[in-house]
């Protein structure tokens, strides 16, 4: 923490592990936090659907009658008429995609939110609500938690308007927006880990001291800042337009791109696209109400929120056409795309629509249409390009992930090799295993069609080597690559992947938590950029010991999951 205010964790964020919490001096005067609302919780992972399909569509029978809803639409219509954005934003804009355009059949387009000065589309609804204040509640001083781009848009804006901001952000937060932050002259505060735990003390701040809490998404005016990127679209577009892919995380965006668009051109599609591990607008609109996720995927930072917005969710429940959902690697083989195509880098939340128009397009067969995807963000953290680089040809279908086990005999490594020859190997690892008779080969293959590794598969088959497919296996990219072949036998050994947030003494918190009682067995730390790394780590932990060891982790409050029964373990580890 950089200690520019009075970091009060133990009274705003009761969640706060309290492995932390203990190491942390607090006095005792602060106030309760304020209450959380009362949501359902539940796992990304209870609604998955086909990556490109069209999920999550809203059923529209309900709410407003007409009266209102016309009242309703007028309104944001002229908010986004007559918003104020053009005093900080660009017109951002919309750019041919001509080597994506080609290789899908369709035109795509590319709405240019990175070229904004902060680099985001985010200061369009920061700004069009901070100039509405009255020159006291500017005199006052403002607040806003952030992850980054929301930040830099709040911070920007109060430097345009002469005010003092106090941005709070998550002790995560990527580097080079902490950094682009404090250039603009806002002061930081760094708390928890997520964007829900820095926007709770945030707004109890905003309470205690009289500010004025300016939110990432959920407001009328900033909903309208974000709308003026449908208008800016709607004008730009010279031709039939069939759909607009925007990404999501609170859904300011969307729902602000949705309030105009469907007003103007009804017969325009808006997709909301978001990871298959941050889905919390695609599960609110499946079951008909706002949820909560027990647990976020931190890759797409930008869009890693736990609960969307009140009046987001009500606007799209009524206006969006629904949600795709995209992988990690999809996002990185569409980071690529953005670089091959226009030489520019973007932040993983920043392709996500790109990965949702691609995966659609692909999915329904679409031809010859015109669609948009909005290119939200371009701050990319430098160090996160290792693993973009890593899963990009996969995420693009270039590159398969497999395993081969060869019989330990006389030419059966060279007979390997002649039957994988005609494809470009990424990486191959070779090891025998003395116990099975038999080596493992895990290697990275290049192809330019998916039937190359069909053909390959069946050649495999053939000559009796088996072969396993590895290339949608998380555990396998992140960690096992590196590990595969070390065959050991370890008792009562329990295996777990933790996300570690990327900051200093979190191994010293996670030895805490679990040692001297539990010996640890394997630990394989990758960093996967600033906002977190992943460790895959074994534990002895008897039968009797479990439900302790799960009560640990749980109060340690990184994110973790079992991998103990993923097959992967046992094919490249024993």
């Amino acid at each position: 923490m950089n200690g520019t205010a009075n970091i009060a964790l133990k009274q705003y964020l009761p969640t706060i592990p309290p492995v932390i919490k203990s190491k942390i001096t607090l006095p005792s005067h602060l106030p309760l936090p304020l209450s959380l609302p009362l949501l359902p919780t539940l796992s990304s992972n209870s609604l998955h659907y086909e990556s490109g399909s069209l999920g999550a569509v809203p059923n529209k029978n309900f709410a407003l009658d007409g009266e209102d809803r016309a009242q309703d639409a007028m309104n944001y219509l002229i908010n986004i008429l007559s918003s104020r954005v053009y005093d900080v934003a660009i017109e951002s804009p919309l750019q041919h995609a001509s080597k994506l355009s080609q290789r899908l059949g369709n035109h795509l387009w590319l709405k240019r939110e990175d070229l904004q000065s902060v680099f985001s589309f985010k200061l369009r609804g920061a700004y069009n609500m901070m100039s509405q204040l009255s020159i006291e509640q500017l005199k006052k001083g403002l607040i806003c938690s952030s992850a980054g781009n929301h930040a830099q848009g709040v911070a920007l804006s109060a430097k345009k308007l002469g005010c003092e901001v106090l941005v709070v952000m998550p002790t995560n937060t990527l580097e080079i927006k902490r950094k682009t932050v404090e250039r603009l002259g806002a002061k930081i505060v760094l708390v928890g880990e997520t964007f829900d735990e820095a926007q709770t003390y945030a707004m109890q701040r905003a309470k205690d001291e009289g500010r004025t809490f300016v939110p990432a998404f959920d407001h009328p005016d900033i909903i309208a800042g974000q709308g003026t990127v449908g208008m800016e679209i709607l004008r730009q577009i010279k031709n039939p337009l069939h759909a607009i892919f925007v990404p999501v995380g609170g859904g300011g965006l969307i729902a602000g791109i949705a309030s105009y668009v469907k007003r103007v051109k009804p017969e325009v599609k808006v997709i909301g696209v978001e990871p298959f591990d941050a889905n919390g607008m695609a599960l609110s609109l499946h079951h008909g109400r706002r949820i909560m996720l027990d647990k976020v995927g931190g890759f797409a930072d930008g869009v890693a929120i736990k609960t969307i917005g009140e009046e987001t969710f009500r606007i799209c429940r009524e206006l969006v056409d629904g949600v795709v959902l995209v992988s990690r690697d999809a996002i990185c083989a569409s980071i690529k795309d953005m670089f091959e195509e226009k030489r520019s880098i973007l932040e993983p939340s920043g392709a996500l629509a790109m990965a949702g128009a691609e995966a659609y397009c692909k999915y329904y067969g679409l031809k010859n249409e015109n669609v948009v995807a909005i290119t939200s963000g371009a701050n990319m953290n430098f160090d996160r390009l290792r693993l973009v680089t890593q899963l990009a040809n996969v995420g693009r279908q270039q590159e398969a992930i497999l395993a081969t086990y060869l019989p330990e005999k006389k030419g059966s490594l060279k007979q390997f090799c002649k039957l994988v020859g005609p494809l470009n190997m990424t990486k191959f690892r070779y090891r025998y295993n003395a116990r099975k008779q038999e080596a493992v080969v895990l290697y990275g293959a290049a192809f330019h069609k998916v039937s190359e590794v069909e053909e390959l598969l069946h050649k495999m088959k053939s000559y009796l080597f088996k072969t396993t497919n590895l290339t949608d296996n998380d555990l396998v990219k992140d960690h096992l690559q590196h590990l595969m072949g070390g065959y050991t036998s370890v008792e009562n050994e329990i295996i777990c992947r933790f996300s570690f947030p990327e900051r200093p003494g979190v191994l010293m918190e996670f030895l805490d938590a679990f040692c001297p009682r539990w010996n640890i067995s394997l630990f394989h730390y990758q960093g996967q950029g600033e906002a977190a790394a992943s460790a895959l780590i074994g534990l002895q932990v008897g039968s009797s010991e479990r439900d302790d060891f799960k009560k640990s982790a749980d109060s340690l409050g990184y994110h973790y999951a079992f991998e103990t029964n993923n097959k992967a373990l046992e094919l490249l580890l024993s």
